[in-house]
């Protein structure tokens, strides 16, 4: 039996959300070195602040990448799609952009980001396949 082009579209698009997450420890982990190696004091409090910010959003992301979007559940996009968006934007806005870091790797997160909202789209308004009676 074949799998829809709706379920196969949900699929691919959770996967590329959990990658998304994955990415996203990383940067935590990363961000968290970088608070450490920095004085004590509120500008290491508030980098410690973003990496579990970036901890919590990439859990989240996988979460709700395994339990919803693979399921093609509504809610589970609408989660993933605002979590996500909201995290990749700020990390565009203020790090990518102003060239805080190099194009190359920086640009895998909101590549991941795009590609997880475009297929799951396509998995929520994609229309159900009919089984065809022979």
């Amino acid at each position: 039996m074949k799998a829809s082009m709706k379920a196969n579209s949900a699929k691919i698009g959770a996967a590329m959300y959990f990658v998304w997450g994955l990415l996203h420890l990383k940067a935590a982990f990363s961000v968290y070195q970088l608070g450490a190696s920095l004085d004590v004091g509120m500008i290491q409090g508030r980098v410690f602040q973003d990496a579990l910010s970036l901890l919590f959003f990439a859990l989240v992301a996988m979460f709700t990448a395994i339990k919803f979007n693979w399921k093609n559940n509504p809610l589970g996009y609408w989660i993933n799609l605002i979590t996500v968006s909201v995290t990749d934007l700020g990390f565009i806005a203020f790090v990518l952009m102003p060239a805080h870091i190099p194009m190359f790797p920086g640009i895998l997160g909101p590549v991941f980001w795009v590609l997880g909202a475009l297929f799951s789209t396509v998995g929520i308004i994609q229309p159900e396949q009919k089984k065809i009676e022979k």
